[in-house]
């Protein structure tokens, strides 16, 4: 299994739109997020995290082919901002798209076009599938549990994915199951058994201070890694409060990552 992150930022991005910070201004290009995405490969199957409004720039520098199936964690524009851009990607048959029952609502309310009966030529073809939380399904060789998280009051989808046959991309350190959580703020006692067992755990930490109200400070994002015992993790969904990327890795424990755009684990 291959693990790319398209984006890593929040809402806004780094760099912020009229901000002059240090990170804003930085030359770094781990400094740079685009808004969160990923995809998660194997020798057979491809599934995209998220289509926020980045995404025509994020998957231009990835190979066109099939996507299987993208995961949908909730409907905030950033996540799923970028779905018309899709469209190329019917080339090579319907687009299957798991979400919630909320976020499908409100896919379809943003994007009508898609599931009228007489379609404007070359819009999306997308098939929207309801993921419910503990009922697991698959997409080719890629098993997906959804569970619940808390983005404020939001309940949301986190992912733990686990391939399913022995035929991974060639690597030297096997992966072979993640953990995705994005904009989790708080987790039910109940949910945390879902998140575990996985070799890595992706997970959102917006900045070190400043408590937000529905986003983890680094804090409370490595209090949540403590209780799930995954080895390794990487955090996303960073904003440019976190700080300086080399400088935040510094400051970090050994086994969490600050993850950047472009960034590849296999």
């Amino acid at each position: 299994m291959k693990l790319t992150f398209l984006g890593t930022g929040t809402s806004c991005g780094v760099p912020v739109i009229g901000c002059q910070c240090e990170v804003c201004r930085s030359t770094d290009p781990n400094d740079k997020r685009l808004r969160c995405s990923a995809l998660v490969e194997t020798h057979s199957t491809r599934l995209l995290i998220d289509c926020g409004p980045d995404f025509r720039e994020q998957i231009l520098t990835q190979p066109f082919r099939k996507i299987d199936g993208i995961l949908i964690t909730h409907h905030h524009y950033d996540h799923v901002g970028g779905m018309d851009d899709l469209r190329p990607y019917c080339h090579f048959g319907d687009i299957e798209v798991y979400a919630d029952e909320t976020s499908a609502r409100n896919i379809r309310h943003n994007m009508p076009y898609c599931f009228v009966e007489n379609k404007y030529p070359g819009v999306p073809s997308i098939n929207l599938n309801v993921a419910r939380p503990h009922e697991s399904f698959q997409i080719g060789d890629l098993g997906i549990m959804p569970f619940t998280v808390m983005h404020g009051t939001l309940p949301i989808l986190a992912f733990r994915i686990t391939e399913k046959t022995s035929q991974t991309l060639q690597t030297s350190h096997p992966l072979h199951s993640l953990t995705y959580i994005t904009d989790l703020k708080t987790i039910a006692t109940s949910e945390l058994p879902y998140a575990t067992g996985s070799d890595i755990l992706v997970v959102n930490a917006l900045r070190f201070t400043k408590p937000h109200h529905s986003h983890m400070l680094v804090d409370e994002a490595i209090d949540f890694i403590r209780r799930t015992k995954i080895p390794q993790t990487y955090l996303i969904h960073s904003c440019h409060d976190i700080g300086l990327h080399q400088e935040v890795n510094r400051l970090l424990p050994s086994d969490i990552q600050l993850a950047h755009d472009g960034m590849v684990v296999e």
